[in-house]
């Protein structure tokens, strides 16, 4: 048996197994996401939420993805037909496939690759793509309005996630997801993290996702009152669900990006209890928790608001930002806060 993992057929159906399973944890993690979510909104509004199908509503979700799926396909007339039905599985399949570098344990990723922070953000400035092509191949004004608004969002917002990561990346000396993580263990537990050296930008990281995955506040190009459900308008059925799924993933990726990041990721926050993959993945639920939480408490912005705060309060702050690192790690301020590299963190 041990022969077979080393041919090319037993390394293939290895590499096959990892990729379901990480998978498999990403689509159940999702049923959970959307339930939690729809939970802590009713929460705050002070009733029940899902409560029918299944023990305490935790089948709802699942109620809902058969009900989307059992439905007709309705395409408009005029419609693109390809490009319309290719842009959900796009957005569906770059949200996944930006899992592939995130580790979850020391050891625990599917590819530990040295440029992972360059991966990620590969993959997901291409998910911008499938919301302009939903909306263009809708052969309607409302989606292509709503995928151009929502093009323009994601691509402003990109650049300060973009500069803030860089910030880490110079603490760090590396662009790998597990060396980001190994330098946060110093043995001070949550307080050798890098959210204590990079706190300003913790905040920004957070409200910048928001923007970036089109959640509330920030959810212009589906605001109801002004663009109908912008680029999805037309859709209905498995790519509207697609669609959804791909938007909860990418909202997942940022929980994760920001347990890493900043976090420790799977590092303990104290020092005498283990480190695990359960600390990881109770770090993302919170961070979850605070979006759902936003999603519930924030009114929504107006899009000349939106943008400003981009370009010209984030965009400076960020780039500032990295020169003062650059700085900071240079001369190795406090004894190298901003310079794991050169002290071994």
């Amino acid at each position: 048996m041990d022969g077979f993992f080393s041919t090319n057929a037993g390394i293939a159906a290895v590499i096959l197994a990892q990729s379901l399973l990480v998978v498999g944890f990403v689509m159940v993690s999702l049923l959970f996401l959307v339930y939690g979510d729809r939970k802590i909104w009713a929460a705050v509004q002070m009733r029940r939420g899902p409560n029918v199908v299944g023990a305490w509503g935790l089948l709802q979700t699942v109620a809902d993805a058969l009900k989307y799926v059992v439905k007709e396909i309705v395409v408009p007339a005029g419609a693109d037909r390809p490009v319309f039905f290719l842009a959900p599985m796009l957005s569906f399949v770059l949200a996944v496939l930006a899992w592939a570098v995130i580790p979850f344990d020391e050891g625990w990723v599917l590819a530990d690759i040295n440029v992972a922070i360059l991966f990620v953000f590969a993959v997901s400035s291409l998910e911008v793509y499938g919301v302009i092509m939903g909306g263009w191949a809708s052969n309607s004004k409302y989606p292509f309005l709503g995928s151009l608004r929502s093009a323009a969002q994601m691509i402003s917002y990109e650049v300060s996630l973009g500069l803030i990561i860089i910030g880490v990346i110079i603490s760090t000396g590396s662009m790998n997801l597990s060396a980001i993580v190994r330098a946060q263990d110093t043995g001070w537990g949550l307080f050798g993290w890098y959210w204590l050296p990079h706190l300003p930008m913790v905040f920004l990281f957070f409200i910048s996702a928001l923007a970036e995955t089109n959640r509330p506040p920030f959810d212009l190009p589906e605001a109801e009152s002004e663009l109908v459900a912008g680029f999805m308008v037309e859709y209905s059925s498995t790519p509207y669900l697609l669609f959804m799924a791909g938007e909860y993933i990418a909202i997942f990726l940022m929980c994760a990006l920001m347990s890493l990041l900043f976090f420790g990721g799977w590092l303990s926050p104290v020092p005498f209890l283990p480190d695990g993959a359960h600390w990881m993945i109770l770090k993302m639920a919170f961070f979850f928790f605070l979006f759902a939480m936003v999603k519930a408490i924030v009114p929504r912005y107006r899009y000349d608001q939106l943008m400003r705060i981009g370009w010209k309060v984030f965009l400076p702050m960020s780039l500032g930002w990295v020169g003062l690192v650059a700085f900071l790690a240079k001369f190795e301020v406090m004894g190298g806060l901003w310079a794991r590299w050169s002290v071994g963190g």
